[in-house]
């Protein structure tokens, strides 16, 4: 009963100073701080684990945003001080974890579970939704932000030439190693908080270790995904006005790549539904 009173009560209180913050340094507008502050209390309401994940994300990728701002002003033709993230990016990036975090705690009453197919298949492949979800937005948004400050040349992911910083598709070395390294800080943290929250068998315990280098690939792997989404489904193309690469066609527009089918938002939603989904089929059959 204490559990069920003292958690919610903590993760509102947590949950409204971190939004109040981050509305106050511009990382979030009004409705994004509003939709954070709903949804990180979802999650540290129902596992503090899950709160952790969001939180890694958020504070990593804020942090990230800002940055070389003046560098990414001059490249970003929708650049935002400090990022500032809506309700509609801040959903996309936290909405689908929420949602599969409400759905195992009600299956796992209250209890933190480790990911053992032996134990329960659905809890495990629903998890694994939860850690792919934020290995994919923390492994693109770092491979994004390190990415376009990398002095490397991008190359378009679908024929390797080279493109202008800014273009939707195009990849670098540092930016592929940012989003590996972004899902295994996703990874680390579930499996480092695992060992104070879960009571488990040692050999399942230590079985978690493997969760490191799968977020690592799902980091990566959505990073990817999102780039090919990004070149062949989202329009790129260089103003000559404004001298920056644009997402939207236009008299004063050369197009690079892409079709105009699916916006950033578009993008980044269809990339964590896929990653989210084949972490969860792979944490089924590692686990």
């Amino acid at each position: 009963m204490e559990t069920i009173l003292i958690q919610p009560l903590i993760a509102a209180l947590i949950s409204s100073l971190i939004a109040i913050r981050a509305y106050r340094r511009k990382s979030l507008d009004l409705s994004g701080a509003l939709a954070g502050f709903i949804v990180m209390t979802l999650h540290i309401a129902v596992g503090y684990r899950y709160g952790a994940l969001l939180l890694v994300f958020f504070f990593s990728s804020s942090k990230l945003t800002k940055v070389g701002e003046e560098k990414k002003r001059r490249v970003d033709a929708d650049f935002k001080e400090g990022g500032q993230r809506n309700w509609i990016q801040v959903l996309i990036n936290s909405g689908i974890a929420t949602i599969l975090a409400v759905i195992v705690w009600k299956l796992a009453r209250w209890q933190d579970k480790c990911l053992d197919s032996k134990d329960s298949s659905l809890i495990t492949s629903l998890i694994g939704g939860i850690i792919g979800h934020y290995c994919c937005c923390n492994g693109d948004t770092w491979s994004s932000e390190i990415g376009v400050l990398s002095e490397a040349q991008p190359r378009l992911i679908t024929t390797f030439k080279p493109v202008r910083k800014g273009t939707n598709g195009g990849v670098t070395q540092a930016g592929l190693l940012a989003a590996a390294a972004g899902g295994s800080v996703i990874g680390l943290t579930f499996v480092v908080l695992g060992f104070l929250t879960t009571k488990c068998t040692y050999d399942v315990a230590v079985k978690q270790l493997l969760v490191i280098p799968l977020s690592a690939m799902a980091g990566l792997g959505g990073s990817l995904i999102d780039s090919l989404l990004g070149a062949t489904l989202q329009f790129s193309g260089f103003c000559t006005v404004r001298n920056k690469v644009v997402g939207k066609p236009g008299p004063t527009v050369k197009k690079i790549s892409g079709l105009s089918i699916l916006d950033n938002n578009g993008v980044n939603l269809v990339s964590v539904l896929l990653t989210s989904l084949l972490t969860s089929i792979a944490c089924t059959y590692i686990f």
